[in-house]
């Protein structure tokens, strides 16, 4: 159970934490305290639902072909292990790229990530929306959710226990990382805006990756 939530758990924070428009719109909205819970909200719950889905719906196929789990892990495996590749390159040659979020927080106190909006700034219904599409209108967000992570789960127990204790081990990962990003954006966001940060970053995801595919691999 535990290795299964933990495997869950750095999975979903390895894919989750890779610079993105999802992030980064997040990352902004914490540090102008523009409805930034509200925004982690509206990215947790989706990742939750993707992932669910994704368990399920894998489940099902599964069941119909249990040939299919042994492909599945090696699928997931190499990868994973391609996944880590890039991270290490991106850690070892970084392209200089790295987070650029305008920070604008003369009008908000440090503790308060959910401030009312000032005026002239969005609704609170704009940006959500906003948020759904940046998440639901990304192709990749299906393929690390629905097929990476569904997948994967199923190497976890084929009676169906694990494959859950490992989904709720990457929503736990997903709800951590965007709340704590929204929170916590005014003093990441000066951080993130180093490039060494993000090396740092490729290089725990490419020992993430690498320690998963290898539990894919040798264990039974």
């Amino acid at each position: 159970m535990l290795s299964s939530v933990l495997a869950g758990f750095g999975l979903g924070l390895s894919l989750i934490v890779a610079i993105g428009a999802q992030n980064v719109f997040v990352l902004r909205q914490g540090i102008r305290r523009e409805h930034a819970m509200t925004v982690a909200t509206v990215c947790a719950l989706s990742d939750a639902v993707l992932i669910a889905a994704g368990v399920a719906g894998t489940g099902a196929l599964l069941q119909q072909a249990p040939w299919l789990i042994t492909a599945a892990r090696w699928a997931g495996a190499l990868f994973l292990a391609g996944y880590a590749v890039l991270a290490a390159r991106r850690a070892l040659r970084p392209n200089g790229d790295a987070l650029a979020v305008e920070a604008d927080t003369s009008s908000a106190s440090p503790g308060d990530a959910e401030a009312s909006p000032r005026r002239g700034t969005t609704t609170r219904r704009s940006i959500a929306l906003t948020c759904l599409a940046l998440t639901w209108l990304n192709p990749h967000v299906y393929l690390d959710t629905v097929f990476l992570l569904g997948s994967i789960a199923h190497a976890q127990g084929v009676n169906g226990e694990g494959r859950w204790w490992f989904a709720g081990g990457a929503v736990a990962a997903s709800v951590l990382w965007f709340f704590g990003l929204a929170q916590g954006a005014r003093y990441l966001g000066r951080w993130l805006g180093s490039p060494r940060a993000w090396r740092f970053l490729d290089a725990a995801i490419a020992v993430v990756m690498l320690w998963i595919a290898a539990r894919l691999i040798w264990e039974p």
